[in-house]
């Protein structure tokens, strides 16, 4: 029979995959002696079997059961006995961390007799009714589907009656008043009355639970962080233990190190007299963790002693929930801590130092785009006067943008183009969709360990919690400073998540330091200085190239101050552009030969120079120069602005201009429907006299220059667009009379390696053919995903992308990451009949995937030789090399 429960005793943290990661984290921690409350899990796999049947799976119930009753004899109470109740939790665990997307659910047991038996038994009736109201709150929310807003306006009601700041300051008497108040919402809302029966809570919880993972928040959450959808999540129940007992009690968050900057020491959150989910909701402000030494000196040592174990455990920053019930510790979760890129790179860089962890461990911990975000800007605050106000710098970097106090209008205004920050008095789980939209996240309450911070830091967004100087009125739409100042929405503000300020206006900014240290290997701080090592370690392990997209010599030399190791796209037609586009056009209208030739001729000596300069920039490295790619139309004025100004022309009487008229007829004649599919690439070459032989001339003359002046130049030409062997064996006979007319003219012998771009299906699929007249291939994945998926990229990313994504077709654009099993498979294809007839063939790929972390990953599996991206993405790509070549890297296709 399949098993559907564990105890916590029968689990580890290697079980992650079907006990998820708070329950397999649990057991962990009982396996190493730590004081965890007993419990027991439901698994993952129990969850699939719930949602794909709809019912819960069979023998689960009497599994949950036998493990209830172990847990009573343990602790010598039944559940929702009505003299001295055992009480649960039942809290969600996928395998990957989603804060905050699913469902809790504690205090389950209590009805309306064992209230009063834990009244007595506590000896503390504000206690009792207290976690009454908070499980008649979550059970209706969470499992009966009741709008939690309900539920928030009954507690607002009642603290204003009672001029109460907080929960805090209600008595007994207005808690009762409150649980029933709840259970009335309840009965309005759903027709039914909340359940009194203990055994009847804990099923339907757990089914709840289930439910929850496929709750729009959470789908929403899995699809930003690319986490599948057939995971299910597993259940922990547990016994609880009470922080809201008093001042000798509370609950709280721990880091085993700074999540934000990765400096050590134990870093949280505390809330004394409450419980955990008071912490982590921002209802109250929490005191600082270093607080806890003072109230609670014994709990404080015994806390530090059991992060450090974990941390040593784990090997890792760990992220700690405890409570304390009356002076007892007691350990109710820990996982491996999300953090900021800045805290990833020096976490990793102090574990090696600390020899926890090696030098490829530290790779496989960082990510480039982690490296990107540190290569953002921050605030230049010098002349900016005051901060609107402070808070805490909970995610750092520097964002800019309108202020926005709704999840849907952050979505609204950033899907019409604009930056906005979202501004909250705290968030919760339904403000993801807000959360993802916005630049920033700004939260009246709360602190590093809040909802919104966990959350932006996971998505890389820029944080402020507990902002004490404003206050939030989202039903009006603005927020007031401490100043007076009311802040409306739309008004731009300026948000710093490393120092916690927020300012009026939009602050300029200036490069970060790891841009710095990029541009001249210069680092004065620890946390570049552990950037730097993990771009050194990645180069010494990575297999792949890394080259740069590079079309000017200013671009080639700033790629190879980021270390490429050449050019694998240089776009000639990016030439053409500004002054020349006339030269283009001459040759366009010519009528005769030789007018065409001095078009060409003309172009030569400004290619050249080109040539040299990037040559130059790049020398002793390969530069990868494309011959002409777009359709000639491109260089020609618009159709229908040329018709309109000679229709009006005519209009008034007077002679259009002649050259508007050549143009337009130009136009007119190289019209086509699609010309993305048209005369284009190879085609231009063979069809358009002499285009082909001035490019290739003005790249040999280059070389010749270049070796003359003492250089080591080494062009390769790229012949676009190929579809057919025949297309570049007629090209590369060009190519080859060119370079040996300058060779015997200057006396220089010119040797440019021939190759092509497969950016056809059809050239993926005849690639033993084309391998017979190609020395490399190079990947153009930008069209051979178009001509793969039938898409026009500029025509469907804005028309149905979005619908596509939400819809599950794309787990991501595939435009932004690698189809792996379509587009993926064609290159496999090519790069594995290409080198059965050429074995020296060499491969790389210089479509936008080259710079995406999870595209590269694939190059290395597919036995690429090169990955060729913007010069920006060239520290990202070095880094993601690296990481790929690491043992145990996920290359799996199905991914």
């Amino acid at each position: 029979m399949v098993r559907y429960v564990y105890d916590f005793r029968d689990g580890s943290r290697d079980l992650a995959g079907l006990l998820g990661g708070k329950g397999a984290n649990l057991a962990e921690m009982t396996r190493l002696g730590l004081p965890v409350p007993p419990g027991f899990i439901v698994t993952t796999q129990a969850c699939r079997a719930f949602l794909a049947s709809g019912e819960e799976p069979e023998g689960m119930s009497a599994e949950v059961s036998r493990h209830l009753s172990v847990l009573e004899t343990a602790t010598g109470r039944r559940l929702g006995q009505a003299d001295a109740p055992l009480l649960v939790s039942v809290r969600s665990g996928a395998r990957f961390s989603m804060p905050g997307m699913m469902e809790t659910v504690l205090d389950i047991g209590l009805n309306d007799a064992s209230v009063l038996g834990l009244a007595k038994v506590s000896g503390n009736e504000r206690f009792a009714w207290d976690s009454y109201r908070r499980l008649v709150q979550m059970y209706g929310s969470t499992v009966m589907g009741v709008d939690p807003a309900l539920f928030d306006e009954a507690m607002a009601l009642l603290k204003e009656a009672r001029e109460a700041p907080d929960d805090v300051h209600l008595n007994a008497g207005d808690l009762a008043w409150l649980a029933e108040m709840y259970k009335g919402v309840i009965r309005d809302e759903t027709g039914h009355d909340f359940p009194q029966s203990p055994a009847g809570q804990l099923q339907q919880a757990i089914l709840a639970v289930f439910r929850s993972w496929n709750a729009e928040r959470a789908r929403l959450y899995r699809r930003r962080e690319h986490i599948p959808d057939d995971l299910g999540t597993a259940v922990t129940v547990q016994r609880m233990v009470f922080g809201n007992l008093g001042p000798d009690s509370g609950s709280g968050v721990a880091f085993t190190r700074d999540p934000a900057t990765g400096r050590p020491g134990l870093y949280g959150d505390y809330l004394p007299n409450a419980q955990g989910e008071d912490v982590v909701s921002g209802v109250r402000d929490a005191v600082p963790l270093a607080e806890l030494e003072r109230l609670d000196p014994r709990a404080y040592r015994q806390l530090r002693d059991h992060a450090q174990a974990l941390e040593r455990h784990y090997r890792d920053l760990c992220d700690i929930e405890f409570t304390i019930e009356r002076g007892t510790l007691w350990m109710l979760q820990t996982r491996v801590g999300k953090r900021t890129a800045e805290a990833a790179f020096a976490i990793a860089a102090e574990l090696v130092e600390e020899g926890l962890i090696t030098a490829d461990e530290a790779l496989a911990r960082v990510s480039g785009e982690g490296l990107a975000r540190l290569m953002f800007p921050r605030f230049d605050t010098d002349g900016t006067g005051d901060a609107l106000a402070h808070g805490v710098p909970a995610s750092p970097g520097a964002a800019v943008g309108a202020a926005v106090f709704d999840s849907a209008e952050a979505v609204r205004r950033s899907a019409a183009g604009e930056q906005v920050v979202l501004v909250r008095e705290e968030t919760t789980p339904d403000d993801l969709p807000g959360m993802v939209a916005a630049q920033a996240v700004l939260t009246g309450r709360g602190g590093k360990t809040s909802h919104a911070a966990v959350v932006a830091r996971g998505m890389g967004k820029v944080c402020v919690c507990g902002a004490q100087d404003i206050t939030v009125n989202g039903a009006a739409r603005h927020f007031t400073a401490r100043n007076g100042t009311v802040v409306e929405e739309g008004t731009v503000i300026s948000v710093d998540g490393s120092t916690g300020a927020v300012y009026a206006g939009a602050v300029p900014l200036i490069a970060s330091a790891t841009m710095r240290y990029l541009e001249t290997g210069e680092h004065r701080d620890s946390a570049v200085a552990a950037v730097a090592r993990a771009l050194d370690h990645a180069d010494s392990v990575r297999r792949l190239e890394v080259r740069a997209n590079a079309d000017t010599p200013e671009d080639a030399a700033r790629a190879r101050r980021f270390g490429a190791q050449g050019i694998g796209l240089c776009r000639t037609e990016h030439m053409f552009l500004g002054e020349r586009r006339k030269l283009v056009e001459e040759m366009i209208l010519a009528r005769t030969a030789a007018g065409r030739e001095r078009a060409l001729a003309a172009l030569l000596p400004l290619q050249r120079r080109d040539f040299a300069a990037i040559l130059e920039a790049m020398d002793g490295l390969p530069v990868t120069i494309r011959l002409l790619d777009p359709p000639l139309h491109e260089f020609l004025p618009d159709r229908t602005a040329l018709a309109v100004r000679i229709a009006a022309a005519e209009a008034a009487g007077g002679q259009p201009d002649v050259h508007d008229v050549e143009l337009l007829d130009a136009v007119n004649r190289m019209h086509e429907d699609n010309p993305m599919l048209g005369l284009r690439g190879v085609r231009l070459g063979l069809v358009v006299p002499g285009l082909v032989a001035m490019q290739v001339r003005a790249v040999a003359e280059a070389v010749v220059e270049r070796t003359r002046a003492g250089g080591s130049p080494r062009a390769e030409i790229m012949v676009p667009l190929v579809g057919a062997v025949e297309e570049l064996r007629l090209t590369r006979e060009q190519v080859a009379r060119v370079l040996a007319e300058v060779g015997e003219e200057t006396g220089v012998p010119v040797q440019c390696p021939v190759g092509t771009m497969i950016e056809l299906p059809r050239a993926a699929l005849t690639a033993g053919r084309i391998a017979e007249e190609a020395e490399f291939f190079s990947f153009g994945t930008n069209d051979l995903t178009q001509t793969t998926w039938g898409f026009s990229r500029d025509d469907v990313e804005a028309a149905f992308f979005s619908a596509y994504l939400d819809k599950g077709v794309f787990a991501a654009s595939p435009f932004e990451t690698l189809d792996r099993e379509g587009v993926g498979r064609l290159v496999r294809i090519a790069v594995e009949e290409g080198r059965a007839v050429r074995p020296d063939l060499q491969t790389g790929v210089c479509g936008e995937h080259g710079g995406d972390p999870e595209s590269i990953r694939f190059f290395h599996s597919a036995g690429l030789d090169y990955v060729s991206c913007s010069p920006f993405r060239v520290p990202v790509a070095r880094l993601e090399a690296g990481r790929a070549a690491l043992g145990g890297m996920d290359t799996d296709d199905s991914k």
